[in-house]
């Protein structure tokens, strides 16, 4: 039950307490219905996605690119505060978890219309690649061609850890006045090749959360552990998508 992705941990569906799996009153966690909820997050995040880009376009026709900086970065903070209080009392996420989408929404629309303004058609792509990849690895993983063993699992979840550590060093870098490392942002060759390892990584973290998501399906998981699971599944396809974003950014560079 090992996974790289914060929100599904092995310890998810566990008591805090006891360490015995959690069983709920209202029904058991089932596949269609995380696949139902997943949607409904995504369209939640379009919705918040068009909403963010329109006000992006209003602010540069007005001459005042600065009006759209409250989406982005209350968007960015106040999405990552709900996903924290999600991750703590996953009981919330029925309500927490649309909130999330919906934060998610405006940054990612906003971030995403600052992308298409330099480069012309690159949001397009980034959103087909996503979805493509999320195609193609589901039915990687329901045909057998991918499994997720626990080698498998080691690996990826020590990768994640490792691109979560280099992110955060950098930052801190930054915060004190030092160059930082500029491979993860430039477009030179080996800062596309960090992209492209860092989209394999994200990619590979939807494999660990299709086996999370069955693993909670087949122990008899609470209902509302299919918004929780919906929520995890979005986490990782904003990540996958910001850092296919970013790889293609580099590439037009």
């Amino acid at each position: 039950m090992r996974s790289g992705n914060p929100a599904l941990r092995a310890s998810t569906f566990l008591d805090a307490g006891s360490g015995a799996l959690v069983r709920g009153d209202a029904g058991t966690m089932s596949l269609n219905g995380t696949v139902n909820k997943t949607a409904l997050l995504l369209v939640v995040t379009l919705a918040g996605a068009l909403f963010s880009w329109s006000q992006f376009s209003a602010a540069m026709a007005a001459g005042n690119p600065g009006a759209i900086m409250p989406y982005v970065w209350g968007g960015a903070i106040g999405g990552f505060v709900v996903a924290l209080a999600t991750i703590f009392k996953k009981e919330w996420s029925p309500f927490t978890a649309p909130l999330y989408a919906a934060l998610e929404g405006l940054f990612l629309g906003a971030a995403s219309a600052m992308f298409e303004l330099r480069y012309p058609g690159i949001v397009i792509q980034a959103v087909g690649l996503t979805f493509g990849t999320l195609a193609a690895l589901l039915l990687a993983y329901r045909s057998g061609l991918i499994k997720a063993t626990e080698n498998f699992k080691l690996g990826v979840v020590a990768a994640t850890g490792g691109i979560a550590l280099l992110y955060l060093a950098n930052i801190g870098m930054r915060l004190f006045g030092f160059q930082g490392m500029g491979f993860i942002h430039e477009g030179s060759t080996i800062g596309i090749l960090f992209s492209v390892g860092v989209v394999i990584v994200a990619a590979l973290n939807l494999v660990l959360d299709f086996d999370f998501i069955e693993q909670g399906v087949e122990r008899g998981a609470p209902k509302y552990m299919e918004w929780y699971a919906a929520f995890g599944l979005l986490v990782t396809l904003v990540w996958l998508y910001l850092e296919i974003l970013r790889l293609l950014g580099k590439t037009r560079r």
